[in-house]
């Protein structure tokens, strides 16, 4: 598969969890990919959450509910290890739709609700910083 040219921020969609044109930021510095999302609990053996918060324009309010999920620890950027719960899903960028893994974390103070990490990135892409929203600017509306 020929790499295609990304920038250091996008959008994209989350078929499957019901979220289009999410704002993304493209980390090279980070492995997981990881979307913003609250009220995690378990249930049961049953993952419940809510993606985005009320700020967020594609808000919906909607609990998702995950089966099959896992957990892993991720390093933060200062060292620090945090166990987080994570979820496949799909990403469509550049009109073509990948699975994705996606852990699950608090971003409300962050200005981007998704980071794409290397694991996603890793024969798929190459990373422009001085571009952004490539895929979108190509998306057919």
């Amino acid at each position: 598969m020929e790499k295609v040219i990304i920038g250091r921020i996008d959008r994209a969609d989350f078929p499957k969890l019901g979220l289009s044109d999410i704002d993304i930021k493209i980390d090279t510095g980070a492995y997981t990919s990881s979307i913003h999302c609250n009220h995690i609990r378990e249930e049961d053996n049953i993952l419940c959450c809510t993606f985005l918060d009320p700020k967020h324009p594609e808000y919906n309010g909607k609990e998702m509910r995950f089966s099959d999920y896992d957990i892993t620890a991720v390093k933060s950027s200062n060292g620090e290890i945090q166990y987080r719960y994570v979820v496949q899903s799909n990403i469509t960028i550049f009109q073509k739709t990948f699975k994705i893994s996606l852990t699950l974390s608090s971003r409300e103070d962050m200005r981007f609700p998704v980071l794409i990490g290397r694991k996603f990135l890793t024969k798929k892409f190459i990373v422009d910083t001085e571009l952004t929203d490539v895929s979108h600017s190509q998306k057919v509306l």
